[in-house]
């Protein structure tokens, strides 16, 4: 039976892989999609996510959550990375959302209405799950899992010095799940990174003539250039589709229990992933991290789900 899941992205280039990879894999039951601010802003999430449900036209469509403005949000710009709407610039246009729930609301109402067989895949800041779990604290224990995208094993952060850019961008949000009761697996840059999609996994992307294909060759070759031109690199980073690999393929990662936590109030470390491997008796773990993967079977997995996903719609 396929396994429930919910998505909640901060709808950029990255996610939009993931949600492609999800909607069209026939383990997974993806029952809705919630968008929060992040890399884009409130008002373009929730544009994105209409373009990519739209424009991809899985045959069962989820329920779509929509993003409200986070608290606090620190000023910070995004944009050069996957352009200024989050999907290469490419200017879908597509019709507002229409009676829509707010995210955290619809996670509520999902979690609650099928208690310990739902999975949270999140691709974007805390800010919806977190606000979930203030909501009604019972729902911490009603969520079969957490896969979180983001975070740093070793402190390098992408978006400042030491942190990452989801937990930067609310890290009170991230504190307060890490600290929840719900079993967590968190996937962080040190691993991500190590997998880098070069010109020959573009090459291999579904045909035009599929509405996956179509829809990623309209919004990966932005990231392509902007990788060469700021990074000097000429391959791509997905961090959340290799997020979500950690759920369809976990055999392909090596993980381990840890306490972690997350920085609210540093001046320079705001966001940072601080994860206790003293080996301290008394330390309690509260989930587990990610340190290894296997590089080119996730490459392979990847590259071969899209083309699944592109075959179910041509």
């Amino acid at each position: 039976m396929a396994r429930k899941v919910i998505i909640d992205s901060d709808m950029g280039t990255d996610d939009a892989v993931a949600i492609c990879l999800a909607l069209f894999d026939p383990r997974l039951d993806v029952i809705a999609i919630t968008a929060c601010e992040g890399s884009v802003t409130t008002e373009q999430a929730n544009q994105n996510l209409q373009a990519i449900i739209g424009l991809v036209d899985p045959d069962k469509y989820p329920r779509l959550g929509c993003a409200t403005n986070a608290e606090n949000a620190p000023p910070i710009d995004s944009r050069f990375l996957y352009g200024d709407d989050g999907l290469g610039n490419s200017g879908f246009e597509v019709s507002r959302l229409q009676h829509a729930h707010p995210s955290e609301k619809l996670l509520h109402d999902c979690i609650k209405a099928n208690p310990n067989d739902v999975t949270i895949v999140c691709l974007g800041p805390l800010t919806n799950v977190a606000r979930a779990f203030q909501r009604d604290p019972t729902l911490e224990e009603l969520v079969s899992r957490l896969i979180i995208t983001g975070g740093s094993l070793n402190g390098i952060g992408n978006i400042t010095a030491a942190a990452e850019f989801n937990m930067y961008f609310d890290p009170q949000s991230a504190q307060q799940v890490f600290q929840s009761r719900t079993t967590k697996s968190i996937i962080p840059l040190d691993v991500t990174r190590r997998v880098t999609f070069g010109l020959d996994f573009h090459d291999q992307l579904p045909d035009e003539s599929s509405r996956v294909g179509w829809f990623l060759r309209q919004i990966l070759p932005n990231a392509y250039r902007t990788f060469r031109r700021h990074f000097g690199l000429e391959a791509i980073t997905l961090n959340d589709a290799i997020g979500l690999m950690a759920l369809l393929e976990p055999e392909l990662f090596q993980f381990q229990e840890m306490s972690g936590n997350v920085e609210t109030a540093g001046e320079l470390t705001r966001g940072m992933t601080i994860f206790d491997r003293r080996g301290l008796p008394d330390t309690i773990n509260n989930l587990e991290v990610a340190i290894d993967a296997n590089r080119e079977a996730l490459l392979q997995y990847v590259s071969d789900q899209l083309t699944l996903a592109g075959n179910a719609t041509t």
